[in-house]
């Protein structure tokens, strides 16, 4: 099997390159990505020698990059992991996200199309069922509406409906998953759990949007790859999949863990104006995906959460290399 994997030097999809290299001998993975600021081959070093491992550099809005290499590698699969996702940058400026985030991957799409693949997988998020209340005792599902609630939230909604619009219009074998927060090793460090640990680090002020009392589910980014790679294999053309570990747990408790492990105190969480818009609690129900696929999460979250904290202490160079734009270039 050959996969294109598009976004692969991102944090998301550079753990699931690792995962599959690691697994699999008699497969090939080829990575394109555009090297934005979140995308940094770095990601990619203890991979890039392997024989099975090819990268391009270049953007999914290009289409004449993407014929030449869909043109050279006859692929089987492609999966989509590249799009622009902090929040925070959407609601500053939301252009790149649409563009990025729905004709981009309408152009995956469409030489997925062209060279008769066998199976094109979208990269989505929970962000895109919109939020529930503090005591909603609901868990979205697959087949509930979407009420995304943020301009990053409302392209990846966009790009999941012009997936399944190729599914039926076209006859493009899709499938989608919707996955929970990630954390985990390489997560560019403008996201919660790296900017918690980095700053703690430093003893500098965490900030922590309003009363710190939005929930989120938080799923290790390894055992995200195995729900991924299950889903390319086995999950059903034209089916959407909830990925989740149920590990909600509000904001502020999750800060205050983190400075746990780190034997900080917690006087360094420092409560900042809220977001604008802020989602309040996420929940998606993953029956789906357990009993359609056998998946299962495998790294408990505390557990996962110590190694997590340890891998930046130990890669404190990657840190300041990324946020000094210190990227490897080809």
């Amino acid at each position: 099997m050959k996969i294109c994997v598009a976004g692969g030097a991102g944090f998301i999809g550079s753990n699931f390159i690792h995962y599959m290299i690691n697994k699999y001998r008699d497969i090939q993975i080829v990575c394109i990505d555009a090297l934005t600021y979140a995308g940094n081959l770095e990601n990619l070093e203890i991979v890039r020698e392997n024989t099975n491992f090819k990268f391009y550099r270049g953007n999914i809005l290009d289409n004449i990059f993407l014929d030449k290499v869909f043109s050279k590698e006859d692929f089987d699969v492609v999966i989509n992991f590249a799009a622009e996702s902090h929040v925070d940058r959407s609601i500053k400026n939301g252009k790149i996200f649409l563009e990025t985030n729905v004709i981009g991957t309408k152009n995956l799409m469409d030489m997925s199309l062209k060279y008769n693949l066998k199976r094109y997988h979208q990269i989505s998020t929970d962000e895109v069922y919109g939020d529930l209340e503090i005591n909603d005792a609901k868990s979205f599902s697959e087949e509930d509406i979407l009420k995304p609630s943020s301009p990053y939230s409302v392209s990846k909604a966009s790009a999941d409906m012009l997936v399944m619009s190729y599914f039926r219009t076209f006859n493009l074998p899709v499938t989608i998953s919707r996955c929970s927060n990630n954390y985990g090793p390489y997560q560019y460090p403008e996201k919660f759990i790296p900017v918690i640990i980095t700053k703690a680090i430093k003893n500098e002020k965490i900030p922590v949007y309003g009363k710190g009392e939005n929930i989120r589910d938080w799923i290790h980014v390894y055992d995200h790859s195995i729900s991924i790679d299950k889903i390319i294999r086995e999950g059903r053309i034209g089916e959407i999949y909830n990925v989740s570990s149920r590990n909600e747990i509000k904001n502020l408790d999750l800060a205050k863990k983190i400075l746990d492990i780190l034997d900080k105190d917690y006087s360094l969480i420092t409560f900042v104006e809220d977001r604008l818009g802020h989602d309040i609690k996420y929940s998606v129900n993953n029956e789906k995906i357990r009993n359609e696929l056998s998946f299962e999460c495998s790294v408990e979250f505390s557990k996962g959460l110590e190694n997590t904290v340890n891998w930046y202490l130990d890669n404190l160079n990657w840190v300041e290399a990324v946020l000094k734009d210190k990227y490897i270039e080809v």
